[in-house]
């Protein structure tokens, strides 16, 4: 239990601080968007690029990872709808709690499985970010236009979902690079890892300045609906997968901590342009970051211990 808090409370502590500094005005207010433009479209994906470009990835269990990762969030999905079906929930409520219910907070993951298990948890994180983002950022997208806007999404609009987003192109890039059998040159290599090593701060940063607290006290059974699922159900059946499919030490803490994270908080911008809740989902997303500080913990007990 102490090796897993001192490899979180950094993180959350950087939260905090992040939350702080907008609440106190004590940077610009302009600085905040900058930032996170700067961090996602630039650091965040070279740090990606460099894990994975360099990684052996041979030494990994990709299959059993992925089966577990998505079919611990399939679940989760599936009961989501059931819910619905039963309670006949409003199609734009219903959108937010399932995408607060399956897209995780990747900074604060890769931030986490770093502090535990360094380079390898990096590297299992990104191999996460591979196999999970590019399906669950099409599933949200179709769900919210399923049911937000009552519209069926066409392919033009999924395949510019996913060539946008610079996270998956770097991981895909950095796989490719990897299978070339080629070896990054000593310079970019360094440049990498500089711009890398900027972007786990400053992202923990953005993530605290952007919870929303006023959402967060108007938070209902939705939210606390899809935190449940979120930070407690697919965790738990993830450790149940990989248990069963052979998967221990970091690779099994890795899954764990990756299908427990709270949700990103990109998933408020994705509400408000494809007709979801977005304020719903500005509480999911504030309220599941609160509650990863002690559900995290506990929950990566388990396969750690």
């Amino acid at each position: 239990m102490h090796s897993i808090l001192v490899a979180l409370a950094p993180i959350f502590l950087l939260i905090v601080m992040g939350f702080v500094l907008r609440q106190r005005r004590l940077l610009a207010e302009a600085f905040w968007l900058p930032c996170e433009q700067l961090n996602y479209f630039y650091l965040f994906p070279a740090l990606m690029f460099s894990q994975v470009a360099k990684a052996n990835l041979a030494q990994f269990p990709v299959t059993p990872i992925a089966v577990a990762l998505l079919g611990a969030v399939g679940i989760g999905a599936l009961l989501l709808y059931a819910w619905r079906a039963w309670r006949k929930q409003p199609g734009s409520v219903f959108s937010s709690v399932i995408q607060g219910a399956l897209r995780p907070n990747t900074y604060v993951g890769v931030a986490a499985a770093a502090a535990m298990f360094g380079n390898t948890g990096l590297t299992l994180t990104s191999i996460s970010i591979a196999v999970a983002i590019p399906l669950l950022n099409v599933a949200s997208i179709i769900i919210l236009v399923r049911y937000g806007n009552g519209g069926t999404p066409s392919f033009r609009l999924l395949a510019k979902a996913l060539v946008k987003n610079p996270v998956i192109s770097a991981v895909l890039l950095g796989a490719l690079f990897n299978f070339s059998g080629l070896s990054l040159p000593p310079v970019v290599d360094q440049m990498l890892t500089i711009l890398g090593s900027a972007s786990l701060p400053l992202g923990l940063l953005a993530v605290g300045a952007g919870l929303d607290v006023e959402a967060a006290r108007s938070a209902r059974g939705p939210v606390l609906q899809s935190s449940l699922v979120k930070l407690l159900l697919v965790p738990l059946l993830t450790l149940w997968f990989g248990i069963a499919l052979g998967l221990s030490g970091p690779a099994l803490t890795t899954i764990v901590l990756f299908n427990a994270l709270p949700c990103t908080p990109s998933a408020y911008i994705m509400a408000k342009l494809l007709g979801g809740d977005h304020r719903l989902a500005a509480g999911i997303i504030t309220v599941q970051t609160a509650l990863a500080a002690i559900t995290m913990p506990l929950i990566l007990l388990l396969p750690h211990g």
